[in-house]
């Protein structure tokens, strides 16, 4: 599998699909490597309805990253398939992902943190060796000050990273393994372990610094 170590996605019923049944042979080989690909541990895959609008086809999962019963992370990450391609993904796929998480104060105030956030997420990519294309996104903080019944709360920002990508290797596990350790760095999570190398195996992120790890749980 592509990713390092960690435990699969939940088989079949991992995600919700528009279209799953019947649908074309590609799109199905699609959505049978992202049921296959290999994940850290602490992120927990869930299913999802996928949007109807985008595509003809789709399929969805949401993630949490959970340490010590403790949710660190989530997101959303939507895979879409147009048979006829569509101009402005330059090919058939398309990758739609979300990730939020709370920064530590510290993190919160470095005026680098977006960039930093960005390139998180296509140094996953590459170390995941997902071949991609055509890259977007955005990535946003909110800061939140807590006022009457919650006077006591201390203020928190928190980072979404909204990003899209045209995969462009047929290696979808990759995309979604790469989006998880993204899930994972995000939460304060240090790079996974390299593994024992492999005609499969993938490096390490190991030029990416994790955000410090946070030690409050995340405001809903």
């Amino acid at each position: 599998m592509a990713a390092v170590g960690g435990h699969p996605a939940q088989g079949g019923g991992a995600g919700g699909g528009v279209g799953r049944e019947g649908a074309p042979s590609e799109f199905r080989a699609a959505v049978a490597a992202l049921d296959g690909a290999r994940l850290r541990p602490e992120v927990q895959l869930s299913p999802a309805p996928a949007p109807r609008r985008l595509a003809p086809y789709s399929f969805a999962v949401t993630a949490s990253v959970e340490v010590d019963g403790e949710e660190l992370a989530d997101g959303r990450l939507v895979l879409l398939y147009d048979p006829a391609g569509q101009e402005a993904w330059n090919g058939e796929f398309r990758v739609v992902t979300m990730t939020r998480a709370e920064l530590e104060p510290e993190m919160a105030a470095d005026p680098m943190v977006s960039e930093v956030g960005w390139a998180w997420l296509l140094d996953a990519l590459q170390a995941h060796g997902a071949g991609f294309e055509e890259p977007s996104g955005t990535v946003t903080l909110a800061s939140s000050q807590y006022f009457g019944g919650l006077a006591d709360r201390p203020s928190s920002t928190e980072v979404e990273i909204r990003a899209s990508w045209t995969p462009a290797d047929g290696r979808f596990e990759r995309h979604l393994a790469a989006w998880a350790d993204l899930l994972c760095i995000s939460a304060g999570l240090p790079p996974a372990a390299p593994a024992a190398q492999g005609p499969t195996e993938v490096p390490s992120l190991g030029g990416v610094v994790p955000m410090p790890a946070r030690r409050r749980p995340r405001s809903h």
